[in-house]
């Protein structure tokens, strides 16, 4: 059985809502045309908090669990902190966690809302508190579930949390392919760092993927991935400053999952960003990622 978690039974409080109405609209969609069935669907709890000391300064979760982080610190994570938010976190990394215990048993699993690839080891940034590909991560190494794992993230913009906190893993790749003229503005180093520029259409960018991904395989063997699919590239993106078409963003997700194919490697997809002014937009590209991957691997 395929699992995902539909984050939209923990939605956001009203104070905090910014273009979030996909994490509603995507299970909706996948249910209504069949992709999925009810029982495909998981609820996760909350993430052991020995888990979260694992990854991320103890004094930081200290002050972010009891509202403690001062207004300046909450501006940064853009979010004005409430202890709704904070469940709500703690939910979506253990939904990635969830999944990637699902995922050695089914191929592939997905986290609506995961893909926090924002939060640094003593901060937040971006909406992004905790670092749920971290967690997971080491989750799955110290567990000895995986000994190689392969981070491929392809939303618009760097994981520069992600990057920071893995940079002296070995046994953790983190591949970022990111606009170069987008937030962050101050880029992080991950293994392997592919800077876009503004306006790249399905062609090179395609092209510059697939190169990459053959890079990678030639230096480093998965026997995990873990894939931030962010939508956000797209030409639509209100943010993204990139032209990929929907065909293209397509091609992108195939793309991946052949290679998982190829390794016969569990894949893990956090859903990342997608700000195009028309949900419908965001909507269909993400359940493209789900249709493409259930087609693929399963």
């Amino acid at each position: 059985m395929i699992a995902f978690h539909p984050n939209y039974v923990h939605p956001l409080p009203d104070n905090h809502r910014f273009p979030m109405e996909k994490y509603d609209l995507l299970p909706k969609q996948l249910l209504h045309e069949g992709t999925v069935e009810d029982c495909h669907f998981f609820e996760p709890g909350r993430i052991s908090e020995n888990l979260i000391r694992d990854v991320h300064c103890s004094n930081y979760w200290h002050k972010l669990k009891h509202l403690e982080l001062s207004q300046r610190e909450q501006r940064v994570t853009g979010f004005q902190h409430s202890f709704e938010l904070i469940t709500r976190e703690i939910t979506i990394m253990e939904g990635t966690r969830m999944a990637a215990e699902i995922a050695l048993k089914t191929n592939i699993a997905f986290n609506i809302a995961g893909g926090t690839h924002h939060a640094f080891y003593n901060r937040g940034e971006g909406f992004c508190l905790l670092n749920d590909q971290v967690i997971a991560s080491h989750w799955l190494l110290e567990n000895k579930l995986a000994n190689n794992i392969l981070i491929i993230d392809l939303d618009v913009h760097q994981g520069n949390g992600t990057a920071s906190m893995l940079k002296n893993e070995n046994r953790v790749f983190t591949f970022s392919m990111h606009g170069e003229n987008n937030y962050p503005m101050q880029k992080e180093k991950s293994k392997l760092d592919i800077p876009l520029a503004d306006g790249i259409t399905d062609r090179d960018y395609l092209f510059l993927l697939e190169k990459n991904l053959d890079k990678i395989l030639s230096i480093f063997q998965p026997n995990f991935i873990l894939y931030q699919c962010g939508v956000d590239v797209l030409a639509t993106d209100k943010l993204g400053k990139l032209a990929i078409s929907s065909n293209g963003c397509k091609k992108r997700d195939e793309s991946v999952f052949q290679v998982a194919k190829q390794l016969n490697c569990p894949v893990v997809c956090s859903m990342g960003g997608g700000y195009s002014p028309i949900i419908k937009d965001i909507v269909e590209a993400h359940a493209n990622t789900f249709r493409i991957g259930l087609n693929i691997l399963t």
